[in-house]
C-alpha cells in the first residue's frame, strides 16, 4: 500500500544521488529517472486515485512540493556543471598566445577592371547606365537589326526563358543602346557594364556567364574618326601608352561599317607568343557606326544624327591585363587567387 512516507524516502534518495553527479549525462539520467514519462513521480501520481478520498489532496500537495524541491536542485546542479565545464575549458587554453590573423579577400579583378573602365570613360564625359539581365527578344535582337530569320543569330547561343522565345538572358549589353536611345535626348554618350549570358561550355576560355562593357556615342557629325580616337585613348589608358592599336574590317548586324580592334600583345610586346597565337595581336573590342535600322527601331528619325557603338568582354580584358590563363579562376572564390589583387 502506498504511504505518505514513501514520498519522503524518494526525495531523500534523489538528493543523495544528485549530490554525487559529476557530468551532464548522469544529470540527464537522473532527470529521466525521477521526472520522465515513466519516472518515479509519474508512478507516484498514478497511485493517487487508489487512495482514500480524504488523503488524495494531502498526497497531491506533498508530491507537488517534492517535485518543486527536486526541480530546483536539478536547475542548480545544471548551472554548476556548466560553470565547471567552462572553467575547465578556459584552463585548457593559453589566452596569452596571440590569435591567428583573420583571412580576408580583396576586390575581385573583374571589379577592379570595371572600375578602371568607368573612371576612363567618365573622364571623357560618358555617363554610366545599366539594363535588365532578363531581356525581351525585341531589345536583344530585333531592335539591333537581327530579326528572327537573320543568320547572325547563330553568333549568340541564347538562354531562352519561355517556349515562345520572347524572354531570354541577354547575350550582350547592346540592348542598353536601344533603351537609352528611347529615353535620352541626343547628343549623348554612355557606357553600360553588366553580366551577359550564353550557352558556352565552362572551360579555360569560355563561361556561360561573363561581363561586358558597351559604349554608345550619338550626336551630329559623329564619324568613324571619333570612334577611333575614343577607343585608342581608352585602350592606351587601360593597357599603357606603349601598346599599338589596330583596326580591321569586321561584321556586326547593328553597326555599319564595323571593325575589330586589337592591341599589340602585352605578353610578348607584339613579337608573337602562345597567348596571341604567334600573331603579335590580341583582339579586344568590336565596334562600328550605329546602323540606321537601330536608330529607326529606337525611334530616332533625324537623318543628320550619327553615332558609334562598341563592346568588349571585361573578363577577357582582365585576363590580358593581369595575365590570367583560366577564366574559371574568376568564379573559384579561392583566397590565394584573390589575394593577388590588392
Amino acid at each position: 500500500m502506498f504511504e505518505i512516507n514513501d514520498i519522503d524516502t524518494v526525495v531523500k534518495n534523489a538528493i543523495e544521488e544528485i549530490s554525487a553527479i559529476k557530468d551532464d549525462d548522469e544529470l540527464e539520467k537522473w532527470r529521466i529517472k525521477y521526472f520522465g514519462r515513466k519516472g518515479i513521480f509519474a508512478a507516484l501520481t498514478s497511485k493517487i486515485p487508489q487512495m482514500e478520498q480524504s488523503l488524495k489532496p494531502i498526497l497531491g500537495s506533498k508530491i507537488n512540493l517534492a517535485k518543486k524541491q527536486l526541480t530546483t536542485l536539478y536547475e542548480e546542479k545544471k548551472k554548476l556543471l556548466a560553470s565547471t565545464t567552462s572553467a575547465s575549458q578556459a584552463d585548457a587554453f593559453n589566452l596569452t598566445i596571440p590569435g591567428l590573423p583573420t583571412e580576408y579577400g580583396t576586390l575581385h579583378p573583374i571589379t577592379l577592371v570595371s572600375r578602371q573602365i568607368v573612371r576612363i570613360f567618365q573622364g571623357l564625359g560618358f555617363g554610366i547606365h545599366t539594363g535588365p539581365e532578363i531581356e525581351t527578344d525585341f531589345y536583344n535582337f530585333e531592335a539591333l537589326n537581327t530579326p528572327a530569320d537573320h543568320p547572325a543569330r547563330d553568333m549568340w547561343d541564347t538562354f531562352y526563358l519561355d517556349e515562345q522565345k520572347k524572354f531570354l538572358l541577354r547575350t550582350h549589353t547592346s540592348p542598353v543602346q536601344v533603351r537609352v536611345l528611347q529615353k535620352m535626348p541626343v547628343p549623348l554618350r554612355i557606357i553600360a557594364i553588366g553580366k551577359t549570358f550564353r550557352r558556352d561550355a565552362f572551360d579555360a576560355s569560355h563561361s556561360p556567364v561573363f561581363h561586358q562593357v558597351e559604349g554608345l556615342m550619338v550626336g551630329y557629325d559623329i564619324s568613324f574618326s571619333n570612334l577611333k580616337a575614343v577607343l585608342t585613348f581608352f585602350l592606351k589608358e587601360l593597357f599603357g601608352h606603349s601598346i599599338k592599336v589596330r583596326f580591321l574590317p569586321s561584321y556586326f548586324p547593328f553597326t555599319e561599317p564595323s571593325a575589330e580592334i586589337s592591341i599589340s600583345c602585352v605578353i610578348c610586346d607584339g613579337n608573337g607568343c602562345q597567348t596571341c597565337a604567334y600573331t603579335g595581336w590580341l583582339e579586344i573590342l568590336g565596334a562600328g557606326m550605329v546602323h540606321p535600322e537601330v536608330f529607326r527601331k529606337a525611334g530616332v528619325n533625324d537623318e543628320n544624327i550619327t553615332g558609334f557603338a562598341f563592346g568588349a568582354g571585361i573578363d577577357r580584358i582582365a585576363m590580358i591585363k593581369y595575365k590570367i590563363d583560366d577564366i574559371r579562376h574568376f568564379f573559384s572564390n579561392d583566397m590565394r587567387f584573390l589575394k593577388q589583387f590588392r
